[in-house]
């Protein structure tokens, strides 16, 4: 606190310059001079005490709540070499890439901008073990932005083999997988948000699709 300026609250003279020799209705007498500058002064140090001593402590990040429907499934039954379970609130359409090819699929979530992209090859004019390492080389391509990427193997319930890729951090997938019989078959799956990415909003999301991604896993086989 700068001393010319308690020097000058020290001076009542600053304040109260010709109270003490006019007589009027805002006379101060000498004992009300010297309580009011001792009330002053601790008002003063008072709110500078506590001024140095208030902490900001910042409000937590929040994000909008988001209802989820209830988890009910169908069969997707067409005529491509394969089948498996899709949620209700989801819609199964054919790849519009202008490349895609037979049996590409785009399980679209429009209440989440979200969509499993399904890309399908026959190993009769494809080699398996190019085909598993384009699909490690398009997951690894989320490293710039990943914190980290897991690698699981499994086998499901039906004898398919697979590999799953759990991308974690900032990306725009969070999930990519594929499965193969290693013989005839192979599909890629690929769980991408059309939004701006952003881990801890879209944790809750990703996290009720993932579900039903473990149910296309648990469900899906092949037509044989």
């Amino acid at each position: 606190m700068p001393t010319q300026f308690l020097n000058r609250v020290d001076n009542l003279n600053f304040f109260v310059p010709s109270f003490s020799r006019v007589q009027s209705k805002w006379f101060l007498p000498e004992r009300g001079i010297t309580h009011f500058r001792n009330n002053l002064l601790f008002f003063i140090f008072l709110s500078f005490f506590c001024a140095c001593t208030n902490e900001y402590t910042p409000k937590p990040r929040g994000f909008f709540r988001i209802d989820f429907p209830a988890k009910k499934y169908s069969d997707y039954n067409t005529g491509c070499p394969f089948v498996f379970q899709y949620p209700d609130y989801a819609i199964p359409v054919n790849d519009p890439d202008p490349g895609a090819e037979p049996c590409w699929i785009n399980i679209e979530f429009p209440s989440f901008k979200a969509t499993l992209h399904l890309s399908y090859k026959s190993l009769a004019n494809n080699k398996l073990r190019s085909l598993t390492e384009d699909s490690r080389t398009l997951a690894m391509k989320h490293t710039i932005k990943a914190e980290e990427i897991n690698e699981r193997p499994f086998v499901t319930r039906n004898g398919i083999f697979g590999l799953m890729y759990d991308i974690k951090g900032n990306t725009a997938s969070s999930v990519q997988f594929y499965l193969t019989d290693t013989l005839h078959n192979f599909i890629r799956g690929s769980l991408y948000f059309n939004v701006t990415p952003n881990a801890d909003s879209i944790a809750p999301v990703a996290e009720f699709i993932n579900k039903d991604i473990d149910r296309f896993i648990d469900t899906f086989r092949w037509k044989y």
